[in-house]
């Protein structure tokens, strides 16, 4: 938690959406691991208590926001509550979304419009609402899916929406390069956590599947997604924008 190489976070101010469990949690830990002052958001505030209070154990400088960053207003509280710490914001990480596997025509228009607002509309409204407080430029990683490579039958909502991270990465990334802001995305493979396990308990055979298709031969752990994210928020990364990295064990790179 100190240096001043170029993978040093120290002195930064990082926010995490979706950053109280899973993947996000993971980020956060290997930010604040890197010297970041990190901010969670999340929805749900006992579990944003309990990371919180655990990556405080671990000795990083971590704090939470609650807010639903589908929602417009939240987001610009959010954004009003970190100006109060009159510093600037130099790294986001839009990590919030949700899956519902099942077939295409399952879904109905409610359910479309949810997948796509929990994945996609996040990304843009917390975005938008505090891209403004990254007044020494900065780093936005949107975390995206491998869906957005291939198609899935059982995800069509969620991979249109990552799909459409990816893309939104790569106008943010054009739009604001000049104001030496940084957007890129990360396209997590299958990693375990309490989202994959569901999936894996309702869809047959899917362990099996992916461990024969994964050249690593395994699954992924939150913690993988870490390395990519303090790489892609640290000095290390300030020429590469627009870019999208598939951290999946090599499960994409097969035929």
């Amino acid at each position: 938690m100190s240096g001043t190489g170029p993978f040093s976070l120290v002195g930064k101010l990082a926010v995490v959406s979706g950053g109280t469990r899973g993947i996000g949690m993971a980020i956060a830990r290997g930010l604040g691991q890197a010297g970041a002052e990190v901010v969670l958001i999340g929805r749900d505030r006992a579990k944003a208590e309990e990371s919180t209070a655990s990556l405080m154990g671990e000795g990083l400088a971590v704090s939470f926001l609650l807010a639903d960053v589908t929602r417009e207003e939240d987001c610009r509280k959010v954004a009003e509550a970190l100006a109060q710490r009159a510093r600037p914001l130099n790294i986001l990480v839009n990590n919030a979304g949700t899956n519902d596997r099942r077939p295409p025509e399952n879904y109905s228009m409610e359910d479309w419009h949810f997948l796509i607002d929990a994945n996609l509309t996040s990304v843009f409204a917390l975005t938008r609402a505090l891209k403004p407080l990254m007044t020494h430029g900065g780093k936005i990683i949107n975390i995206g899916s491998m869906t957005s490579i291939f198609g899935a039958s059982f995800s069509a909502p969620y991979g249109a929406a990552k799909g459409g991270v990816v893309q939104l990465t790569k106008a943010l990334a054009s739009a604001w390069a000049r104001e030496n802001i940084q957007v890129n995305a990360i396209l997590p493979g299958w990693i375990e956590t309490e989202l994959t396990l569901r999936g894996r308990t309702a869809t047959p055979n899917l362990h099996e599947k992916v461990i024969a298709r994964t050249p690593a031969g395994r699954w992924g752990q939150p913690g993988d997604i870490a390395g990519a994210a303090v790489f892609l928020a640290s000095p290390a990364s300030d020429f590469i924008t627009g870019a999208a990295l598939p951290v999946d064990g090599g499960y994409s790179a097969q035929a």
